[in-house]
């Protein structure tokens, strides 16, 4: 199985912005009735993912991910997906042996700026870049899936 293992936080300051250049991604979500699987469409540039990521344990939970055709995720986002979709820029930053994937979100959630870092297990030690803020992880309005049911603009 496999397994996402991340922690999300909140940014501050923009010295973060020098480090990477960002990429657009698009996504929604297909509500399930489990209200705890979750069905994501994403977009990035060319290239389409179908992800089906399960429930959250402590800080990991089961993802599997699959290349779609762009054409098939494009309907899937406009005739499946619930409004409003998720857009944001990714920016990609190494540091020492991780990557942190900052999201800059775009839409009805202008102003959220995040940083998420995905690990080997729930227990590695990190050290925080200092453009890292307050760790928003087990707050799960930060998770895309409820940006997308209940926008930062509307906080």
């Amino acid at each position: 199985m496999a397994l996402e293992i991340e922690r999300k936080f909140l940014i501050k300051g923009d010295n973060w912005r020098c480090l990477a250049l960002g990429k657009i991604y698009r996504q929604g979500y297909i509500i399930t009735e489990n209200k705890v699987t979750t069905i994501r469409v994403r977009i990035v540039g060319e290239n389409a993912y179908l992800t089906i990521k399960g429930k959250v344990e402590g800080i990991t939970r089961s993802e599997f991910e699959y290349p779609i055709p762009l054409e098939d995720a494009t309907m899937m986002l406009e005739n499946l997906c619930d409004s409003p979709l998720i857009e944001k820029i990714r920016y990609r930053i190494p540091v020492k042996d991780l990557v942190w994937e900052v999201d800059e979100f775009k839409g009805e959630n202008e102003g959220l700026i995040l940083a998420e870092v995905e690990l080997t297990n729930e227990n590695q030690l990190i050290e925080l870049p200092e453009w890292v803020g307050e760790e928003v992880t087990q707050d799960f309005k930060y998770y895309n899936v409820n940006l997308s049911k209940n926008p930062y603009q509307l906080w």
